[in-house]
This record gives structure tokens, sequence and C-alpha cells, in this order.
């Protein structure tokens, strides 16, 4: 037995504590969780099957939400001509240093270069210019579920790689006002996303035009915090006005039989989520999983499983949870109960159900919660019931934890001096004010390292003044340091 605590001991002091290094914390979790590996192709990551599972719950979730919206399904080519690319200069001179290029076939030089998709608003486009004629034929609501890959010079998993996968909407519309209406009601349903099945707090706001995508009229943001004071940009959503629709010439013919430019929106969430749950949720035992997205919602762990009925009743419990439409996997395996507690605790896995001959004669279970160690014990005829509502518990305790901490990282400047000796002495978002100018909010990058997150919708000003220059402000701004 004393082999098997001190074996036990070990697997949980593999993971570098968070508040030791957050940084390697994170790279701990991602490789001992068995999320990724790293390939031989540098700055790109395989994505093991545990780490797939959880990008395809949120696929499933969000999929669904979106057709929810009339959004449907298509897939565009991975590669976009050099010719079809500059069609929309904006896009091209903000991708430029990121594109890779495919310049052979084979043994032969392309007569033209290819572009591996950094993002397929062009291919959208050309699509877009031959199947849209009449109003009629408005609007198109497209998504596509597929890679992009960016040549990223500095990579970290889920956050930042070379190719990485992804969901890009690109939606066509007949008035300034159904796309406007359409940008905002994608951010929504990644807000709600994020809240309601992440368990992860977010502000809705818009970039600045420093930030904003290149070609857009505006574009609106989902911005989390982190466990650590840094903020992610958890999805975007983008208004293009109608210019990529006169550098594609995609015109109809309106109901005044007038030929006018459609209206574009686009909008993604990637696999830097993932990364967001393990920053916003995990602790210093491994991932926290909003079950949700957990590939894994209940493991079953009979204990002395030797004994005469264990094993039995153990399976029945998984059985019956299984038909009660819970993921659930029963670790029946020769490891020491400490082993698999540690184990599944890495994982993240957010409900354990632990049941042993003391338990089997009482008719009952334990049930642990991932997120506190919280033990309650329920009898075995009613654990679908006490299941459902520990899944829904843990899930709201998490979005409040995150809360808490988002609240607790969130500091007030009326002045430069003010804001400068926040950010060095602190890590969140920074409320300030802003005039608008572009000098400003660089020279806050320089003198404060923070940049602009998001001009929150609806906000109220915290005073009349640029927290820079000190003229009057037009906006309140989220200033942080972010992924």
């Amino acid at each position: 037995m004393a082999g098997n605590s001190q074996k036990d001991k070990k697997l949980v002091t593999e993971i570098t504590a968070m508040d030791e290094d957050f940084a390697k914390w994170y790279t701990d979790i991602v490789k001992k969780a068995d999320l990724i590996d790293y390939s031989s192709v540098k700055g790109c990551m395989i994505i093991r099957p545990y780490g797939y599972a959880i990008w395809e719950n949120i696929q499933k979730i969000l999929d669904a939400k979106f057709k929810e919206t009339g959004v449907e399904k298509v897939y565009m080519p991975m590669f976009i001509p050099e010719s079809l690319l500059k069609k929309e200069k904006d896009p091209v001179e903000g991708f430029a240093p990121e594109v890779a290029w495919v310049t052979h076939g084979g043994n032969e030089k392309l007569a033209e270069r290819l572009c591996v998709r950094p993002t397929s608003e062009t291919l959208f486009c050309e699509h877009y210019a031959n199947i849209i004629k009449s109003y009629r034929d408005l609007p198109k609501v497209y998504n596509q579920w597929c890679s992009v890959v960016r040549w990223e010079k500095t990579t970290r998993p889920f956050l930042r790689s070379r190719e990485f996968l992804w969901q890009e909407g690109h939606t066509m519309h007949r008035t300034a006002e159904e796309a406007e209406a359409r940008t905002v009601q994608m951010l929504n349903v990644y807000a709600d996303f994020f809240e309601k099945e992440l368990g992860m707090p977010v502000i809705r706001g818009q970039k600045t035009d420093k930030e904003k995508f290149a070609g857009a009229e505006a574009t609106y943001t989902v911005e989390a915090l982190m466990h650590d004071g840094k903020a992610l940009q958890g999805g975007t959503s983008h208004n293009f006005g109608n210019g990529f629709a006169k550098a594609f010439d995609i015109q109809f013919l309106d109901s005044d039989n007038q030929l006018k430019y459609a209206y574009e929106t686009s909008w993604g969430v990637s696999t830097r989520i993932i990364g967001g749950i393990i920053m916003t949720h995990g602790d210093d035992s491994g991932l926290v999983l909003p079950p949700s997205v957990a590939p894994i919602q209940v493991v079953v762990i009979p204990v002395q499983q030797h004994k005469e009925g264990v094993i039995e009743a153990a399976s029945k419990l998984a059985d019956t949870l299984k038909a009660a439409g819970f993921r659930v996997k029963m670790d029946d395996s020769e490891q020491s109960p400490g082993w698999k507690f540690s184990e599944y605790e890495m994982k993240g896995v957010p409900l354990r159900i632990e049941i042993g001959p003391r338990d089997l004669a009482e008719g009952k279970c334990v049930i642990v919660r991932r997120d506190n160690r919280e033990k309650s014990f329920v009898a075995i005829n009613d654990v679908t019931t006490a299941v459902t509502e520990g899944l829904e518990n843990l899930r709201a305790a998490l979005y409040e934890k995150a809360l808490k901490n988002r609240e607790d990282r969130t500091f007030s400047a009326t002045n430069l001096e003010e804001l400068v000796n926040i950010a060095n002495e602190n890590s969140g978002y920074i409320r300030a004010m802003w005039c608008g100018d572009l000098e400003c909010e660089m020279k806050l990058k320089e003198v404060a390292d923070v940049t602009s997150r998001c001009m929150p919708f609806d906000a109220e000003a915290i005073s009349d003044k640029c927290v820079c220059c000190g003229r009057d402000a037009k906006k309140l701004v989220y200033w942080g340091k972010a992924y």
C-alpha cells in the first residue's frame, strides 16, 4: 500500500504549480492530460483523441446553434490563387507575413503561386459572385469547419499554431441593416456559448480600428480573462459592409430593378477555445472541464474491485448513466484507486463515482466533484438525478469562480500615471476612457505594455477625459495584456 501512495503522490506533483510558472503549468497540462503531442513540423501540433473529443463536442454544440439561425455548411478549397487573394488588398496586407505558399505541383513550377488559406473570404466572395444574381438569392448564410495556416513565429499549443482548426462563417445580405443584425446575432451566439456551456464569463464589445480585421467596417469580440489575468479573444464577428462585394463584383438585381452590391459578414472561433478552457478553469491537479464539452462526464471507479459484486454493481451504474444520456467511463483496470483518482483529475472529468463493498451493502455510492472535491453519498437508485444536479452545479460554480477572478482583476484608471501603476502592479483588465486617436492607443502599448481589448457595448463613462492625453474622451475601453 505504501508503494501505491508514493506513486499516487508523484502523479499529482508532475504538474508545475500555476503560481510558480503559469506557462510551464499550461504546457504540462496539455501534454500530461493527453491533449496534444508535438510533431516534426515546427509550430504544428498533433491533437490527440482526448483533445480532439473536446473539439468535437464544441463543434457539435456550436453547429447546432448555428443551424438554428439558418446557417448552412459548405466546404471551400484549401488553396487560393495569388491573383484572387490580391483582389482585396487590406486583408492581403494584414496576412502577408503569415502566408504559406505552394510554388510547385510535383516537379513542375506552378504558373501562379497558391496560398494555403489563412482565411477564406476571397474564396467565398468568388463563389458568391457566381451564384448571387437577384435579391431572391439573398441572404446566403454559409459556414465551414476546416483548418487554416498562418506562419506564426512564436507558437503555443491551442493558443497559436501554424495550422489550427476553426469554423468560419461568411454571409451575404441584401441590406446594411441585415448584415449588422447578423454580425451582432453571431457574436451573441458565441457569448452565450462561452457563458452557458463553458462557464466562461465574457465581455462583449467592439474592437478599435487598430485591432479590427483588415477590411472590416467593424469587428465585434467576446473577451475572456484567464486565471493569470491575461485576456483571451474568444471569438470575433465582423461586419464587412460592401467593400468585398465591390472588389469581387457581387451584385444583385433588387426589387426596384436596380443593381446593388451585397453586404457581407464573417465570424469565427478556433481551437484556441480549448486553451481558454484550460487557463480559465484548470488547477494544479490538471484540467477542470465544463460538463458540456468533457469527453467523459462521469467516471465510475470500483474500489476493492476484487470483492464479490463490486465490478457488477459499478458496471450496472455506468450502464444506467449511459442510458440516461451521459458520457460515462468505467475503469476496472488493475491500477490502484489512488492512481485512477489522480488520472481522471488530471483529465478534468467533472464527476467521479466510487463504489465499494461497504457502499454496495448500504445501497449507495460516493460522488466526487472535480472542481472542489466535494463528496456526496447518494442512494444508487437516485444516481441519475444526483449526476444531473452535480454537473449543473459544477458548471455554475465554474462560471461564478471565473467571474470572481475577473471582478477581482478589473481596475479603473482616470489618468496615465494611474494606468501605468496599475499595469505594473497587477494583472487583469484596466477600464479607462479613450479619445479615439491611434497615437494614444500606441502610447499605452509603449508605456504600459497594454493593448485595447474591446470597447464594451452600452458601457457607462467613468470620466470625460482620455486617460492618455487628457482631451475629451469618446469611448470606455478595456485595456490589458493578452494571449
